[in-house]
């Protein structure tokens, strides 16, 4: 700290005094100094003055107060500050010439050392001018708050915390080795950016930061940026240089050592949509601010030089395709124990300290906004004042909503009486429809004009001023803001509200004004509307209306609620609710609204919600939401984090940690309970998540529920800690669970046995259960094989992706040749099986009476392997419906053991050939058999297959003649143009019955799309068609669409990526879908259902 500086001010206070301002307010203004030094007081940085004691004090008693509380230039800093909000600019300016007169006073006497100090600077670097007017520019620029703003008591070491951030700022990558040019400092609003950057301004200028990387640091504000029109770059920086250094042009030699700070990017009210070869190099040029701007962002303009950039996290998505590359750092505000240590320190009462931190631990989404210095302020003033009026705290800390509401009303209330008067209705209006067009904009910062397109004359801000909604910058002239984002991010809510209460205005209607909008605005696209959002469904809330109308003294409608509900209608019957992401951002949105009865009509509409639980606040919301989803028939849901011990047992007291447990269990108990209280809820999937044993043990109590109708439940990617023992046990008590998937879970041999303990029981009703993935060996099919047998409920067992091998299989052979065994269905996918295991296999398929459906996909069978079970296929016994053989690494030669059992088998329906080595050759030979008018087969997969155009006649004729065949998959195979062409032929013709047709990545183009366009007109069965990874282009795609904008085209599913192709063509494909609804158009056309055959991958 400048010790001139720091000199000079206690000596103006104890020459002047602080009495002789105070005596000049009268006592309203008084009145209105202490509430805003108790408000003061309150943001981090600042000692408490006892409320009490300053409440009482006299003007004599105060200025003792402060002078005590804030020594030196603390004080000086306080009452400057409180008299320009207060609006008291004579005071301020009487008081910044006598401070300035006093420094110059001081100067020969008490600045010696700081002289001896500018000359070894002057010696070392001819800028000793320039720093030394940097010093007293951002000395003044202070706001004499911590770093961080934290409570004083752990200032320093905070202050270590923020210059050791911004020594390693600039180091080099331990990785690339190399210096990185551009660092991008962001964070959220108010959590200390601009501090963190002016601090580095003033320690440079100090000789105590980068004093060996940086010759110069420059610092260029947004706000200042924006109220300049055309300047040259050398004209911007040189404001502060002094006229003593001689020309600034001869620091430009050297651009490497050169940094360049700008503060505030967000703030910036420009495109940059300049093309880079239209930007300039020359900083000697006069140009448009925006293109200096960008151009020296861009690195076109003194590439070599340092950039340092503070940025809200909003507008990271606008600044990092202007950078070539940057490094990035999170700013995150205060820790948890920084948040913990400030509450005890605001609170003078312990006990209401505690209270306080427990509830905004409940709610993290209150915790965490209180990294932010000042909303950590704003929440603990608004609380504080609750409790001294007696108030629920504990409503109060519900939703984010309720604490806002209660401290913006609280602003309406001055100490000791109100204010004179309300802000009219339309003020309100206007200040709402300002901060709603800044959220939707992203503008924070507001001048002149800007309130004035709004209809707020100067009288308006100045009411908004004095109740501290707004604020004027004290350092730019024509810049106001709200004295937080969130206040504003409140107000833009009510705007919504208002515009329903109070009807339409002259002003005409803007987009953002239309709550469809709004409502359709997701996380992913539109981060910064997210908080609005919340707050307008908060604002929902009854009690929390007739708040707001009594603070401002106006009748507020709620017809808004019924609009919401028409969209969520609508929303409850599209896929994006179904997305992790779209479910939870809802359910945040319902919890703020507190209200049951809305809750309940808002999700009356859904069937089915899929959540990821990765924090307490997830499992809060989801939990209380979920309660009042009565028609819910499918929940799917992961729980990770949560559980975690690291998160229970981190480091908090045990008082700390217990409340939390209990809390989280709370909330898990209310969730799992549904499996009992819904009578609608079908079906359960809980994958990849991490459940301790108490959360497994409540999830296995609802389980087993006499109430619970549960009967599809996937537990895929679990763990389970005693071995499946609980698990099990539920098999036997819910009588209504008839599929189980444990895919990918922990299992092992050990809890096989317990499954199958479960299974030979008599009240076990379970039909499906998958245990692919599941880590099992040969070992456990002793004990599956005496399952199939006892069980008599079990018809589909999938067991692949596990080491059983060939002995493995023989023992599960034996169960399917016993008469008692009711299996129908069996995958065997990748399980290690080769051709020695398919001789026990072709046994099995002959003498059960009851499979019909058996996958040996992903073995090495071999042709030896084919051939075997095409001899059991020959059989009058076998009853085999589909037979999958994808990926069983065989060749031509097995067409001919296929052709020769096919000739001969009158129940095969479905085969799967994809990914073998068929070739064209192959293919004819069992083409000449699946023509035959004997054959029954419906659906043929032959992807992948080694296939050219020269099969396509045979397959054209297998189209006309197999009056059975309703789905062909072609995919992955080489038939090119010519190949579709010969195919659409057969598909024009009347005796054709294909519904579904893949052509995947089979080398296609435009010239393609004539002959599909022809054949999708004609042929009044095809309804699917895949042609994803073909390079069909725009003129393709015109084509297409002709044709799937008709009426004749009774195409249901077109397999396409649009976002393959250019914007032209998406257009094109956007236009189809809305004139015919009934298309859909996707990119994965793969999904495995029981329609396209893939039976042993759906369960």
């Amino acid at each position: 700290m400048n010790k001139m500086t720091d000199s000079s001010s206690s000596s103006f206070f104890s020459d002047f005094g602080l009495l002789l301002y105070l005596e000049e307010l009268n006592k309203e203004e008084l009145s209105k100094f202490k509430l805003l030094l108790k408000n003061e007081a309150m943001e981090p940085g600042y000692c408490l003055i006892p409320w009490a004691e300053m409440k009482k004090a006299k003007r004599e008693d105060l200025a003792n107060l402060m002078n005590k509380h804030y020594p030196g230039e603390q004080a000086w800093d306080v009452a400057l500050k409180i008299f320009g909000k207060m609006n008291l600019k004579d005071l301020c300016e009487r008081a910044k010439a006598e401070i300035n007169w006093a420094a110059q006073a001081m100067r020969p006497e008490d600045t010696r050392a700081g002289e001896a100090q500018v000359d070894q600077e002057a010696a070392l670097s001819d800028g000793a001018e320039y720093r030394i007017q940097i010093q007293e520019k951002f000395f003044i620029m202070q706001d004499k708050k911590c770093l961080l703003g934290e409570p004083k008591d752990f200032h320093h070491e905070i202050a270590e915390e923020g210059r050791e951030l911004l020594e390693h700022l600039f180091d080099v990558d331990v990785k690339t080795g190399e210096q990185p040019q551009t660092v991008v400092l962001q964070g959220a609003a108010g959590v200390g950016k601009t501090t963190l950057v002016r601090k580095a301004m003033l320690d440079w200028a100090q000789g105590n930061l980068y004093h060996q990387k940086f010759t110069y640091i420059f610092y260029l504000n947004a706000r200042e940026i924006n109220q300049l029109r055309e300047k040259s770059f050398i004209q911007m920086i040189s404001k502060d240089w002094p006229s003593t250094e001689g020309p600034i042009e001869r620091i430009m030699s050297q651009p490497n050592s050169l940094l360049f700070i700008i503060d505030s990017f967000d703030e910036l009210n420009f495109a940059f949509e300049e093309p880079e070869f239209a930007l300039c190099e020359d900083w000697t040029q006069v140009h448009p601010v925006s293109f200096l701007m960008s151009s020296l962002l861009r690195k076109v303009m003194l590439p070599e030089s340092f950039l340092l950039v503070t940025t809200r996290l909003t507008a990271c998505k606008k600044l990092k395709p202007l950078l070539k590359s940057q490094r990035s750092v999170e700013l995150l505000g205060m820790s948890e124990d920084a948040r913990e240590e400030y509450i005890y320190q605001f609170f003078e009462d312990k006990k209401r300290a505690s209270k306080v931190l427990n509830l905004l631990k409940n709610n993290e989404t209150l915790f965490s906004m209180c990294k932010v210095p000042l909303v950590c302020s704003i929440i603990c003033t608004c609380l504080e004042q609750q409790m001294e009026k007696g108030g629920d705290v504990t409503l109060t800390c519900k939703t984010t909503t309720a604490l806002f509401t209660c401290y913006i009303s609280s602003l309406f209330t001055q100490v000791g009486g109100s204010y004179s008067s309300l802000p009219s209705q339309t003020q309100l209006r206007s200040l709402c429809h300002l901060a709603a067009n800044g959220v939707w904009t992203m503008t924070h910062v507001f001048y002149r004009e800007n309130l004035r397109k709004h209809g707020l004359t100067k009288s308006d801000v100045s009411v908004f001023l004095d109740m501290n909604i707004l604020q004027k910058d004290r350092e730019y002239e024509n810049c106001y803001e709200f004295s937080h984002l969130h206040i504003q991010e409140f107000f833009a809510a009510m705007f919504y509200i208002l515009k329903d209460s109070w009807g339409a205005t002259d002003r005409s209607s803007q987009p953002f004004e239309d709550l469809k909008l709004l409502l359709e605005s997701n996380s992913y696209k539109d981060p910064h509307l997210m908080p609005m959002k919340c707050f307008l469904f908060g604002l929902l809330n009854e009690d929390l209306i007739k708040q707001l109308e009594e603070t401002f003294n106006c009748t507020l409608s709620l017809e808004i609620k019924w609009k919401i509900l028409q969209w969520m209608e609508i929303l409850g019957n599209s896929e994006y609710f179904s997305s992790q992401l779209g479910c939870l951002e809802w359910f945040h949105c319902l919890y703020e609204t507190q209200d049951e009865a809305f809750i309940s009509q808002a999700m009356r509409y859904f069937q089915k919600v899929v959540i990821n639980i990765c924090g307490k606040i997830h499992l809060l919301v989801s939990s209380f939401c979920l309660k009042y989803c009565q028609c819910l028939r499918t929940i799917k849901l992961s729980v990770t984090v949560v559980f975690e011990k690291k998160i229970l047992n981190s480091s908090p007291p045990a008082e700390t940690w217990q409340r939390d447990s209990v809390c989280i269990m709370h909330c898990w108990q209310d969730l799992c309970s549904l499996l009992h209280t819904n009578e609608h809820l079908r079906e359960l999937d809980l994958h990849h998540s991490n459940l301790d044993e108490l959360a497994m043990k409540t999830f296995y109590q609802e389980l087993r529920h006499p109430n619970c109708k549960l009967q599809k439940l996937l537990l895929r990617f679990l763990s389970f800690h005693d071995g499946c023992q609980s698990i099990s046990s539920s098999l036997t008590h819910n009588q209504n669970l008839m599929h189980l998937d444990l895919k990918g879970s922990d299992i092992g041999d050990n809890g096989v046995k317990s499954l199958c303990e479960a299974l030979k029981h008599p009240d076990c009703k379970l039909q499906n259960l998958s245990l692919e993935s599941c880590d099992l060996t040969t070992l456990c099919c002793l004990n599956i094989s005496k399952a199939l047998v006892r069980s008599q409920s079990l018809v589909f067992l999938n067991l692949s992706t596990n080491n059983l091998l060939d002995d493995g299989v023989e023992l599960l052979c034996e169960a399917l040749r016993h008469p008692k065994c009711h299996l129908e269905r069996l995958s065997l996918e990748s399980c290690g099986l080769t051709v020695d295991g398919c001789e026990d296999l072709s046994l099995a398929l002959i003498s059960n009476k009851r499979l019909t459906h058996l996958c040996l996909a992903d073995n090495v069978l071999g042709d030896g392997g084919v051939k075997l079970v095409s001899n059991a296929l020959k059989h009058p016994q076998c009853t085999l419906q589909s037979l999958v053989l994808r990926r069983c690494h065989f060749t031509s030669v097995s067409s001919e053991y296929l052709s020769s059992s096919l000739l001969q088998n009158k129940s095969l329906t479905h085969l799967d050939l994809g990914s073998n080595w068929l070739q064209d050759d192959g293919i004819k030979l069992l083409c000449d058999v699946f023509r035959q008018p004997s054959c029954n087969l419906q659906d043929l997969e032959l992807m992948g297959c080694v296939l050219t155009s020269a099969s396509c006649l045979d397959l054209a004729s297998t189209i006309l003649n197999n009056s059975n065949l309703r789905s062909l998959d072609l995919g992955n195979n080489d038939l090119q143009d010519d190949g579709v062409k010969i195919l659409c032929e057969a598909l024009r013709h009347p005796n054709c019955n294909i519904q579904r047709l893949g052509l995947e990545y089979c080398g296609l183009t435009f010239l393609c799309c004539q002959d599909l366009s022809s054949a999708l007109s004609s042929n009044q069965k095809l309804t699917k068609i895949n042609l994803t990874q073909n390079t069909l282009g725009c003129e393709g795609i015109m084509k297409l669409c002709e044709v799937l904008r008709s009426p004749e085209c009774k195409l249901q599913v077109l397999g396409l990526c649009k976002e393959a192709f250019d914007e032209e063509a998406q257009k094109l494909l956007e236009a189809v879908q809305v004139s015919n609804p009934h298309l859909l158009i996707k990119h994965d056309c793969n999904v495995h259902t029981e329609e396209d055959g893939s039976w042993w991958q759906c369960f």
